[in-house]
């Protein structure tokens, strides 16, 4: 009995150590969400999940007007990642101060994509079925 306990402590060990090493060390400053931001952020990147983090703006891009309005921008983070911010201003108001080397923070979804990653849904879901995300700039934040 003694070494079956000892075997499923070990399994468990090695599965946690397993499931820590899948979120390994960030490529940015990402930190953890609220209770109220539900889903995990990650040590880096990836497609379809919610991060956290910031950058400094590098290139304010003209709005993407096909269907749903977007403010774009580009985000290079601490790890000298570019993102781009694609934030829907159908559902959010505009970051209309934003200049090149500001500071914005940033909750959203991740899509990866070569030139480094796109920001999006950072703003509320009007029929509740995604997790809300939000952009900070000097002190306000835009969802």
């Amino acid at each position: 009995m003694r070494n079956l306990l000892i075997i499923i402590l070990l399994l468990g060990g090695a599965y946690f150590a397993f499931e820590q090493s899948q979120y390994s060390a960030p490529e940015v400053a990402i930190s953890q969400p609220t209770a109220s931001e539900s889903r995990q952020t990650v040590g880096q990147f990836r497609s379809g999940q919610q991060v956290r983090g910031s950058g400094k703006v590098t290139r304010i891009l003209s709005d993407d007007n096909d269907g749903s309005r977007h403010q774009r921008f580009i985000l290079q983070l601490s790890s000298g990642q570019t993102v781009l911010i694609a934030h829907n201003i159908d559902l959010a108001p505009r970051i209309s101060s934003l200049s090149n080397g500001d500071l914005v923070s940033f909750y959203g979804e991740f899509e990866s994509n070569p030139q480094g990653g796109v920001i999006h849904w950072t703003h509320h879901d009007p029929q509740g079925r995604h997790v809300a995300g939000w952009l900070e700039h000097d002190g306000r934040r835009y969802q």
